[in-house]
């Protein structure tokens, strides 16, 4: 079960050390493993296209850690410098790397104007491809 007070402190120092100074756009996550144990990214660009998202850093540290089970993220974003939330969703590339690793109930959820939004990765990517 997500805490969401929880998630967004972690969430939002995540997002303070992001690398975006090509979209000016910070993007903080906490993936929630189902053993309770948490992991959290932000996006990283640099000039050239291996920019590489939040949610994929959060998964690559929890998966190279031998973590298999995964419960839910929050993702938070917004401009730069700023501490207002914007509604911010994994794009497509997320969807389609995460969907690799969850179940189709998987729970994302989002932050902002004072709300929490949530979704699961069937909503967000009803035809995933899969070999």
């Amino acid at each position: 079960m997500i805490d969401i007070k929880e998630d967004l402190i972690i969430a939002k120092l995540a997002r303070s050390n992001s690398r975006c100074e090509c979209s000016r756009y910070s993007i903080g996550v906490v993936l929630n493993c189902k053993n309770g144990k948490k992991y959290s990214g932000c996006n990283i660009e640099n000039d050239g296209i291996q920019s590489i998202c939040g949610e994929r850093v959060a998964f690559s540290k929890a998966i190279s850690e031998g973590e298999k089970e995964f419960d839910s993220i929050l993702v938070i974003g917004g401009k730069k410098d700023s501490s207002n939330l914007e509604k911010c969703l994994p794009c497509g590339y997320c969807r389609q790397f995460m969907s690799q690793f969850v179940e189709k109930d998987f729970k994302i959820y989002t932050a902002f104007d004072n709300k929490v939004e949530e979704y699961t990765m069937e909503e967000l990517l009803p035809y995933q491809f899969h070999l």
